[in-house]
């Protein structure tokens, strides 16, 4: 939510994403993980968030969503 622009929000999600696989971490243990981060971020509210936060709440549940079709190929 600190972020200061989208694409800064992509850059940290990609890294987020690229440890686990780094690590050669189970495919079925990524797509968990990215299946909880999407939950939380749908749970936010944007009543008691400012536009810079809720902006990049929405980019990094799209971003997520994307991470998940990309799995949902593979596995």
């Amino acid at each position: 939510m600190l972020a200061n622009s989208q694409g800064e929000v992509k850059r940290y999600l990609d890294g987020t994403i690229k440890n686990p696989k780094q690590h050669q971490l189970n495919g079925f243990l990524i797509a968990r993980f990215v299946n909880k981060m999407i939950d939380k971020l749908e749970s936010f509210s944007p009543i008691n968030k400012n536009a810079q936060q809720w902006s990049n709440i929405k980019m990094a549940e799209i971003s997520f969503n994307q991470v998940k079709r990309k799995l949902e190929t593979v596995l």
